[in-house]
């Protein structure tokens, strides 16, 4: 039987707290204001990441999917995901209650995840674009919504734009080590293309950001210059990728909620 907590995969979960602490930091928010928000979503995340076990551990090519849940049946992981949405879904009932856009966003989101698990999961591209609005743009928007803010603003959506594309990118170099949708669909040679193109976009916005943001402490960005040239070194050639690169991905993912959290401390505190 595999450890109870491998169950949750927690170290995925930063692909949707990031965002939110992204808006936080950028819009200069108290974070513990919000902590119900960022709490729930942790919560629907591990809802997410067991019911996409469930359906997946009925695959005898999800290897990895049927080591992490070896020993229990798929009622039981239905069971964990059904208990962290029930959790999640109370605490974000605050801000869906007092902003009720918030609750049409939270619906979306829902149904986005489940069409992804159930229908989408294996087309590439459309799949990523489907978990970018889910996991990344609209919990931002919650955020900014929940905090009385106004929509995105120019500058707010090249960073937006650097963001998905980042994040597209780590999605995508996933996929093709997994053998998952784009490499099934795709020659190395043409995944190495969407990754560098991916890659590219990350990198210019990158350089968008620093040149226009109106931020006295734009430099915290600069990671973000960084990481693309990384992935486009990695796939300078279309070869096999091996498990390592992406649990450096993930690695890099968790490293980045550290890093902002940090962030949002040193602001809480008045440093920066």
């Amino acid at each position: 039987m595999s450890n109870r907590i491998d169950l949750l995969r927690l170290d995925y979960t930063f692909s949707v707290i990031v965002p939110m602490l992204l808006a936080i930091f950028i819009n200069r928010l108290n974070v513990f204001f919000h902590i119900d928000i960022i709490i729930g979503f942790l919560f629907l995340a591990i809802t997410g990441n067991t019911w996409n076990d469930v359906i997946d551990m009925r695959d005898p090519e999800e290897i990895e999917t049927l080591e992490r849940v070896k020993g229990y049946h798929p009622r039981e992981i239905f069971t964990i995901g059904l208990s962290s949405f029930i959790l999640g879904i109370t605490l974000l009932m605050r801000t869906c209650i007092a902003n009720p856009v918030n609750g049409f966003l939270l619906i979306i989101i829902i149904a986005m995840v489940l069409i992804y698990c159930k229908w989408l999961k294996p087309v590439p591209i459309i799949n990523q674009i489907l978990l970018g609005a889910s996991h990344i743009f609209l919990p931002y928007l919650i955020i900014k919504i929940d905090a009385g803010l106004s929509l995105l603003n120019l500058s707010e959506w090249i960073l937006m734009i650097m963001f998905l594309s980042f994040a597209f990118t780590g999605q995508v170099t996933h996929e093709i080590i997994d053998h998952d949708a784009l490499a099934k669909h795709l020659s190395l040679k043409g995944c190495q293309i969407v990754v560098c193109i991916s890659s590219i976009i990350t990198l210019v916005m990158s350089i968008l950001v620093l040149i226009l943001y109106p931020f006295a402490y734009k430099f915290y960005f600069i990671p973000f210059l960084l990481f693309p040239i990384g992935t486009i070194l990695t796939f300078r050639r279309p070869t096999v990728s091996t498990k390592g690169v992406k649990d450096v991905g993930i690695l890099l993912g968790n490293f980045l909620f550290i890093y902002f959290l940090t962030l949002i401390a040193l602001q809480f505190y008045g440093i920066i």
